[in-house]
């Protein structure tokens, strides 16, 4: 799983057959991984920096439809000569993709950054388990839930309650996310699948965005934003991603992407200055364990 636009977008790879040996490409490719990690939480750390000007609505349909702009001009996708079945499949993804975005974007107006991608990620953990269908699972599951009671510890009313709903409801998008990204991927050659799913979601996104923001959208400063947030969301992260699974394994590409809560922690502090206690930074060990365990264990 990736950081997942935040998610954010996040973007699933096919199984590789080919064994990857050890080297400079390897590292390359791990380098290229947290590269690309570290733009997505930033880029969600700077988002959350608009949101007094263009609110949370406002700055998610700014970046993903900017990041649909960005991605159709690239990608040209061909749209004829696919069944009714194909459609529904992208239309799918990009319901899932739209929603991931705005309950994230919520979130993360309301709770720190690394506290949302910490719940936003059981999501994807769940589904890792389940299709695992190994008792290492319940295991990688426990210990994930241990994660979230340590950073709820005593209650979850230093946590905003809509912020973890909110959160929590991305995290169940991420995973519907992942499933309908890998049939896109099927269906779809290249990126097609993925440009046309996030003109669905601009197409979603983009009246709530004017109903919020109205006017605030066209300012050209805060265009300039959007257009950056959506580079480091979704351009820069993508390109890196395509690159680095060239390199690595499916299976260690998805353990390192494990490492979202704990990159967004980081950005959440340097950025925002969004402080955590030692429990919840210990939590967020937890969870990011818990997750590189489960896809581990799934992969074996």
């Amino acid at each position: 799983m990736t950081s997942t636009e935040h998610h954010s977008t996040r973007t699933t790879a096919a199984p590789v057959l080919v064994r990857h040996a050890v080297g400079r490409g390897t590292l390359g490719g791990v380098g290229l991984v947290l590269a690309g990690a570290v733009s997505v939480q930033f880029g969600s750390a700077f988002a959350a920096l608009l949101f007094p000007r263009a609110g949370a609505l406002g700055v998610v349909a700014l970046r993903v439809t900017l990041a649909a702009v960005l991605l159709l001009v690239i990608t040209r996708p061909r749209l004829r000569a696919h069944p009714r079945a194909d459609w529904a499949v992208a239309g799918g993804f990009g319901l899932a993709l739209g929603g991931m975005n705005i309950l994230f974007y919520q979130a993360i107006d309301r709770i720190p950054l690394g506290a949302a991608v910490t719940l936003e990620v059981l999501g994807p953990l769940l589904l890792s388990v389940v299709a695992s269908r190994r008792a290492a699972g319940l295991l990688w599951a426990g210990l994930a839930l241990a994660g979230v009671c340590l950073l709820g510890q005593g209650g979850f009313a230093r946590l905003d309650v809509a912020g973890v709903a909110f959160a929590l409801g991305a995290g169940g998008m991420w995973a519907a996310y992942i499933v309908l990204n890998a049939r896109a991927g099927a269906r779809f050659p290249r990126l097609d699948g993925l440009a046309i799913a996030m003109a669905v979601a601009a197409l979603v996104s983009l009246p709530l965005g004017i109903g919020a923001s109205g006017g605030t959208l066209l300012d050209p400063g805060v265009l300039g934003l959007g257009l950056a947030i959506a580079v480091m969301s979704s351009g820069v992260p993508y390109t890196l991603e395509l690159l680095a699974l060239r390199r690595l394994p499916t299976a260690t590409f998805a353990v390192l992407t494990s490492l979202a809560p704990a990159l967004a922690a980081t950005a959440g502090f340097l950025v925002l200055d969004q402080g955590l206690s030692l429990p919840q930074c210990a939590a967020i060990a937890l969870v990011v364990a818990a997750s590189a365990g489960a896809v581990r264990t799934g992969n074996r």
